[in-house]
């Protein structure tokens, strides 16, 4: 087994289990659609999360966070290597045998503006997945709807307005309310708080949380806020161009971060206390340069382009994903040269060009 399995919880603890993941878009041209290269979005993730626990991924946008989301969700066909949830490999299952697991892992999409069809009730939406699925309720499907729409968070006699007469937050509601209907094991929730006003932000995560309390869910949240993640998620995956470069429980990661990539990600989080900011904000890290395209990616490490502490092996040979001597199975980390506690990286910055 891969050390970036998750040993510590028992192999019967692990509800989604990913082995080598990748999904590579065929980039074609001319009349006979010749392939002449490909969009490497996702490039060989392994990991697992424990059931009942939250998984958070984390990075810059186009490092293939959303589009891991709709393969482990099968919205997307991968490309190579293995998804198992609870038990079953659906890497390649089809849409006809998928169908029955589908009410066992739900998403909740990044817009709640264009996930809820305006031309629809918040009764007809909420009540589609009974529908789709033939799902039986013990009250009829308006009464069932009605309670989740109260679980969500939301006034029942809601049923028969339309998404339009609804704020942001409000809206996103609906949509975890639409997730929960079949009773969900895993949700997989794609950045659920960033289109909303920060306000309210606090309160859907305060939401999710109280349902994977009561419901017994499991959570993927992805995210590019820092804060999101720590506040909600039980172990954490920083992914850096189609990869993952490093991998802990929360406290770990945000605590010690080991990877250069990781440390820059942190050190760009706002403190807002002003008397909190000398001791708990990390030197600011400053990267040069874009994030290379995922159509021809740097050989070696990934990341080392950017990198202050690349150096010539990093060019050549691609850092696995392992831990350190006496720490294997909880913190995992893709780098030749990781960050110590101790290393002051005050102001630096990744050289102009890197061999």
């Amino acid at each position: 087994m891969s050390t970036a399995h998750a040993d510590r919880s028992g192999p019967h603890d692990v509800l989604l289990s990913v082995s080598g993941l990748q999904k590579h878009f065929p980039i074609t041209t001319g009349l006979l659609r010749r392939q002449v290269g490909a969009v490497q979005a996702v490039d060989g993730l392994t990991f697992d999360v424990v059931r009942g626990k939250t998984m958070g991924l984390v990075g810059e946008s186009g490092c293939g966070k959303t589009t891991t989301g709709r393969l482990l969700t099968r919205l997307l066909e991968p490309t190579g290597g293995r998804i198992e949830f609870d038990g079953h490999d659906i890497t390649h299952m089809s849409q006809g045998r998928l169908r029955p697991l589908r009410k066992d892992m739900q998403m909740i999409f990044q817009d709640p503006f264009s996930s809820l069809n305006p031309r629809h009730t918040v009764g007809t939406i909420v009540g589609a997945p009974f529908r789709i699925q033939h799902v039986k309720t013990p009250h009829g499907i308006k009464r069932a709807v009605q309670d989740l729409l109260k679980l969500a968070g939301l006034n029942p006699e809601h049923y028969n307005r339309y998404p339009h007469e609804f704020s942001g937050g409000q809206r996103q509601r609906i949509g975890i309310a639409r997730t929960l209907a079949l009773n969900p094991k895993m949700i997989i929730a794609d950045e659920p708080v960033s289109a909303l006003d920060v306000s309210v932000q606090a309160q859907v995560v305060n939401l999710l949380e109280d349902l994977q309390a009561e419901l017994g869910l499991t959570y993927v949240v992805i995210a590019h806020d820092l804060s999101v993640v720590r506040h909600i998620s039980d172990d954490v995956a920083v992914m850096y161009l189609g990869k993952i470069v490093e991998m802990a429980d929360r406290d770990s990661l945000y605590t010690h971060p080991r990877h250069p990539y990781t440390v820059s990600l942190l050190s760009a989080v706002p403190v807002p206390d002003p008397r909190r900011r000398d001791s708990a904000q990390r030197e600011r890290v400053l990267l040069t340069g874009e994030v290379p395209s995922p159509i021809d990616p740097p050989s070696g490490c990934r990341f080392r382009t950017r990198c202050w502490k690349a150096q010539d092996i990093c060019a050549t040979e691609e850092p696995p994903l392992i831990g350190k001597p006496g720490d294997m199975d909880s913190h995992l980390i893709a780098c030749h040269f990781p960050v110590a506690d101790d290393e002051k990286v005050a102001g630096r910055k990744a050289p102009a060009s890197v061999v």
